[in-house]
């Protein structure tokens, strides 16, 4: 006959094996708030156990890099006495049962990874992917979605400058909601979610502990979803999703910097996936100390909560601050004077001498601070000490038919101009809901290649400095090559900083990939990990931080592997805008790098948007000259940072190549200046819609100087055409009015939401 605890674990996520492995740390069985406890630490989202083996390949170090993978947020030296932190975040199963609150809790959560560090968030960025929006389902969870960022966004007082938006029929039943947030402070500012010194107190900070959230990380982003509905299917899963408060997190923000610029702490952590639990565990752990926490010392909304709530409730707009006993009047003033709750709940202790006779800080769970104990675990054992597993991968049986079923070779069918115009769809009705200008330091807002910020903020030394940051993500190209097509993601957001003058400095990712326990999702993953790897060090950018979701699912169907790498640049000088799309009347256009792809086909069309709207999945994605590249996108970033430091220029325009291909470049740039161009004829739909990412349309006042430049930094260039007129002809291919191009971009997403407004 079973035990009580033999029967439990399996509720809370733990496997046999694992129920052993617990049994084995403490020497003993385990009681029901223990295994409560390593439920949610032990879950695939927070203790990363089906991935953490692959990760390791990364590079993560460089001569900038302030702090890495591991601590809430990454951080960089940006140069004038400034470090710069940012961090990616996935609300994905949260977002699928409850849009508007899951989308507005991952905005909060994100915010607080980065004030955790001792930064002002600045700007956040929100990868976004969905259904086809014919079904009305998808059109609630983009709306749901889109206006919890905004709601919460907006309310707490940090812009929205960015992001992606997808739309597939892989996330029919498993949309994802990704966030970025890039954040300043002066680099003394820097503190680490560490615990240390015996005797000092921990002390919970914001808003009181509920029964939202609990056990969110295990329930929701550590399982799939049970059927092809994920609405219909998962209705209890409803009170796993955490409701937020962002005029809490706003007070919360300015208490906890001005208690880091007061000196009053010595460690800071964010209560987000596993809440009390994760933030306890993991200080202590980080300081090779112990600590006792009092579940009735928490500050709780509602009656009757038991210890195992309390300790593994995520509810929102939570942090723990460790300091030292004779600063608690200070720390308690303060955050009366900001109206946050600090409420002390646990101390620092020694640490304790385990069953296997080494001495490890303990995480001591009591009733009542000298009361009886309630939980007495190893903190590393919860933190750092989660079983790792080496999946079983196995490359997909159905790969080498579906390259072979390639788009490129298909008689084209229909016409050029209709093609454009199917492929043409502007975002702004997303972005429109966001306020992009908080703070007064967005250049380069939504709806760009990159984003661009001026480097200042309270608090923060004067620069003339500036930071651009970009999300990108083709789930196209990963699904016909997962290494190769991460890699080429990886190229595109660097030359997507590269448009408005900034040089990659760090890269943060979010892989969002199906059910582990699928070989072939395990072999997609580690083939993703090496292109990430392999691109990173092209371009010697480190990856400082990350997230891994999995089990992005529903009735046994995965998503296609969509790793959205975010890319963090630098302007060294920043006193005038870059020069964007904005070309003029008479310019001359200028292809920017190689023409044709590497390989036996030089304009490749398998994982392009063109293919993909003809329902053809298949084919090979691009190949591209690694040396050609990187050349060609430093003097991109010599152009473009040169007007950004002030000096007189001919570059006019700039736009990388990306989704939709060289036509669809052309007919953006087209409908935001409202001229249009003469264009030579191009080598059929091939060179019309091939994506492959490293080339750039620049329009430049002054030819031969322009080409003269690039050919003296070795970088290949193509004189297009010339800017004029109010047509966009590309040879005998493609005739259309700027009007209709810009009429079709504005009114394409729209009308397909049901005319929303």
């Amino acid at each position: 006959m079973s035990s009580p605890s033999e029967s439990l674990h399996r509720a809370l996520g733990l496997s046999d094996d694992e129920f052993d492995a617990i049994r084995s740390v403490l020497g003993r069985e385990p009681n029901h708030l223990e295994l409560a406890l390593y439920g949610v630490m032990w879950s695939e989202h927070c203790s990363y156990k089906s991935s953490r083996l692959h990760l390791r390949r990364l590079p993560t170090t460089g001569p900038h890099v302030l702090v890495g993978p591991g601590e809430n947020a990454g951080v960089i030296d940006a140069g004038d006495g400034i470090a710069v932190a940012i961090r990616i975040e996935s609300h994905n199963h949260p977002s699928a049962i409850e849009p508007y609150q899951g989308a507005a809790t991952g905005v909060g959560g994100i915010l607080r990874d980065i004030f955790t560090m001792g930064a002002r968030p600045l700007a956040v960025m929100d990868p976004l992917f969905f259904g086809e929006l014919s079904d009305a389902r998808q059109r609630w969870l983009v709306e749901g979605v889109v206006s919890g960022i905004s709601g919460y966004g907006n309310s707490v007082g940090v812009p929205t400058v960015g992001g992606e938006l997808t739309f597939d029929e892989c996330y029919r039943s498993n949309p994802l909601v990704n966030v970025l947030c890039v954040g300043a402070l002066p680099i003394e500012r820097l503190v680490l979610g560490v615990a240390s010194g015996v005797g000092n107190l921990a002390v919970l900070l914001g808003s009181r502990t509920g029964r939202d959230g609990i056990g969110g990380v295990s329930v929701l982003a550590s399982a799939g979803f049970s059927g092809a509905d994920a609405a219909s299917s998962d209705d209890a899963k409803r009170p796993s999703v955490q409701v937020g408060d962002p005029y809490e997190e706003k007070r919360l923000i300015e208490a906890c910097l001005e208690l880091l610029d007061g000196g009053y702490v010595v460690g800071i952590q964010d209560l987000g996936g596993a809440g009390l639990v994760c933030a306890t565990s993991e200080t202590a752990a980080r300081g090779g100390v112990g600590m006792d926490v009092d579940v009735t010392a928490v500050a709780l909304r509602e009656e009757g909560m038991m210890p195992y709530e309390v300790m593994t409730s995520e509810s929102q707009e939570r942090m723990l601050a460790i300091i030292t006993p004779e600063n608690l009047d200070a720390v308690r003033a303060l955050c009366d004077k900001w109206e946050v709750r600090a409420s002390v709940v646990g101390h620092v202790v020694e640490g304790s001498v385990g069953p296997d006779g080494t001495t490890r800080g303990m995480l001591r769970i009591r009733n009542g601070f000298d009361g009886e104990v309630l939980a007495d675990v190893p903190a590393a054992s919860l933190a750092d000490e989660a079983p790792l597993y080496d999946r079983a991968r196995e490359r997909p049986a159905t790969l080498d038919a579906l390259r072979a079923n390639d788009p490129t070779f298909d008689e084209p069918v229909g016409s050029p101009n209709d093609d454009l115009l199917a492929l043409l769809i502007d975002p702004a009705w997303v972005y429109r809901q966001y306020d992009s200008q908080l703070f007064l330091n967005t250049v380069v807002g939504p709806g760009r290649d990159a984003a661009l910020l001026r480097l200042a903020g309270p608090g923060l030394p004067a620069s003339n400095r500036g930071i651009a940051i970009s999300t990108d993500s083709n789930p196209r190209w990963c699904a016909l090559d997962a290494r190769g097509g991460t890699a080429l993601t990886v190229i595109e957001g660097v030359a997507n900083l590269a448009c408005v003058g900034a040089k990659a400095k760090a890269v943060v990712n979010c892989l969002n990939f199906g059910n582990p326990e699928h070989p072939e999702v395990m072999w997609q993953l580690s083939e993703s990990i090496d292109g990430l790897a392999d691109a990173c060090a092209l371009f010697e950018t480190p990856v400082i931080g990350g997230n891994v979701s999995l089990y992005n699912e529903s009735g046994g169907e995965d998503i296609d592997p969509t790793p959205v790498v975010g890319l963090l640049g630098v302007v060294e000088k920043l006193v005038a805008p870059p020069p964007g799309w904005n070309w003029r009347q008479g310019d001359a256009l200028v292809l920017v790098g190689a023409r044709h792809a590497i390989g036996d086909v030089a304009f490749p069309l398998g994982g392009s948007r063109w293919a993909a709207r003809r329902g053809k999945r298949g084919g090979r994605i691009a190949g591209v000259d690694q040396k050609a590249l990187v050349a060609t996108v430093d003097f991109v970033v010599g152009e473009i940072s040169s007007i950004c430091a002030g000096q007189v220029g001919d570059v006019t325009a700039v736009h990388d190549v990306s989704g939709g291909g060289l036509a669809t470049a052309l007919a953006e740039m087209g409908a935001v200046t409202g001229i249009g161009a003469t264009v030579i004829e191009l080598e059929g739909h091939g060179e019309l819609f091939s994506e492959f990412p490293g080339r750039f349309v620049m329009a430049t006042s002054n030819f031969v100087a322009f080409t003269s430049r690039a050919e003296a930094a070795g970088v290949v260039t193509t004189r297009l055409g010339t800017c004029e007129g109010e047509r966009l002809h590309v040879g005998s291919m493609i005739d259309l009015s700027v009007t209709q191009i810009t009429e079709r971009r504005r009114d394409a997403l729209v009308d397909a939401l049901g005319a929303l407004s």
